[in-house]
């Protein structure tokens, strides 16, 4: 748990945790919820979430990444409830099989994957009638703000014009979202959307030493304004929670 607790992931990732313990404390009723990691890296979410008592699967495309989980979770002495699997989020169905999930984490993957909606539709399809998924993607408005601060003002040009917020041939990310987009993923895979979060309005702008230097302060900041539509536009990430409705047939 120390990534989440260190100065600079602590700011930038306090509202989704925030909202992430009062989802599972709600679901989990004091029991065990299996949780998938979709693109879950090296176990920053997942590791912690198995400290907390849960199955976790993370399924990410890179073997290193997956070693290195299973480094963090021996260390964390956890690693009985993680199972690390190499595969893509478009493949989840197959690595885990359907309807099987209590909750569904999305981080930072729709942004960098082949096809977004696919990738949603398979969320939908591991996730059992009732279970959540937990959607972090980055967002276009923000990083033209922070190229235009940072004086990097042909790129800010270049996200503008392109369709999906990609700022030129060396920017890592294929594409960024607005709210309207990221529903409509969701929507689109069957889920209904539901909360929406502000995730890095301010600690992607300060100076990188104030990260260090008042952590307390900045996580105070986001937390009060990660719950108010107004500061979306700013942020640099929208956390969004969606559930599987299955409505039965007419």
């Amino acid at each position: 748990m120390s990534d989440r607790l260190a100065p600079r992931a602590s700011v930038r990732t306090a509202v989704v945790w925030q909202v992430l313990r009062a989802l599972l404390d709600e679901r989990a009723g004091g029991g065990q919820l299996a949780v998938l990691d979709a693109g879950g890296g090296t176990g920053g979410f997942a590791v912690p979430l198995a400290g907390l008592g849960h199955a976790v699967t993370v399924v990410d495309p890179s073997p290193d990444s997956l070693a290195a989980l299973e480094r963090r979770a021996a260390e964390a002495g956890v690693s009985d409830r993680i199972t690390a699997r190499q595969g893509d989020a478009a493949g989840l169905l197959d690595l885990v099989g359907p309807g099987g999930q209590d909750v569904v984490l999305c981080h930072s993957v729709l942004e960098v994957v082949d096809d977004p909606a696919a990738a949603m539709a398979a969320v939908a399809a591991v996730l059992r009638p009732g279970g959540v998924v937990s959607v972090l993607a980055a967002t276009r408005s923000a990083a033209v703000l922070a190229r235009v601060l940072a004086g990097r003002l042909a790129d800010a040009m270049a996200m503008l014009a392109d369709p999906g917020g990609r700022g030129g041939p060396a920017d890592p990310l294929a594409r960024r979202f607005d709210l309207d987009g990221l529903r409509s993923l969701v929507t689109g895979a069957g889920l209904v959307p539901g909360p929406v979060h502000a995730i890095q309005v301010f600690s992607d702008l300060v100076p990188s030493g104030l990260l260090d230097a008042e952590p307390e302060a900045l996580v105070a900041l986001e937390e009060r304004v990660g719950g108010d539509p107004a500061f979306q536009p700013l942020a640099s990430q929208l956390h969004l929670v969606a559930e599987r409705v299955d409505r039965p047939a007419p």
